[in-house]
């Protein structure tokens, strides 16, 4: 008995010295995702008009897809406590915990006023149910040569933002939220 309560003190004085120690926690980062939850914009302007908007799911991340009929330029994109309609400023009601302000600098009308991208239900743009961060898309307004959108989700997670060109003359501004940290 005596030889037991040696070696639990010598294993105790050694894990207080750091000589015997848990393995250290994985620094991996989920799906290799190094993204953060910081702003991201881009001030250009475009002659562009949005056309549609589209989501769809990825093994680590939720995606929005807005499309544009030319060359995306700028955006500006930032967690915020409200998303607020573009003109009046009242809030967008979204569902979700976290909330996305989406702006691209670009109309969705063209020079004659006429919409380029009008949704059936501006509260709805696409449905994303089985999603598992996205929880709303809505329309927030297009003024003043600006679109606003608001991305309702699950928590504030990290997000990256690219643009990709085409189809053809076309582009697409694409935002990325991955599921979790």
């Amino acid at each position: 008995m005596r030889k037991f309560h040696a070696w639990l003190a010598a294993f105790v004085v050694a894990a207080g010295l750091g000589l015997v120690a848990p393995g250290a926690a994985s620094a991996a980062p989920y799906c290799g995702i190094v993204w953060g939850s910081l702003a991201k914009s881009n001030p250009a302007l475009t002659q562009a008009q949005v056309v549609n908007v589209r989501t769809g799911q990825q093994p680590c991340f939720d995606r929005l897809v807005i499309d544009l009929n030319g060359a995306v330029a700028g955006y500006s994109i930032r967690y915020v406590p409200q998303v607020p309609h573009d003109g009046s400023g009242l809030p967008v009601e979204l569902r979700g915990n976290a909330f996305l302000q989406v702006t691209v600098n670009a109309p969705a009308y063209n020079s004659g006023g006429n919409a380029t991208y009008n949704p059936a239900d501006k509260n709805e743009l696409t449905n994303v149910t089985d999603y598992k961060t996205f929880r709303q898309v809505a329309f927030a307004g297009s003024f003043e040569g600006y679109t606003s959108l608001g991305l309702g989700l699950r928590a504030r997670l990290p997000f990256r933002v690219f643009t990709l060109a085409g189809p053809g003359t076309g582009s697409r501004l694409v935002i990325d939220v991955a599921h979790m940290w």
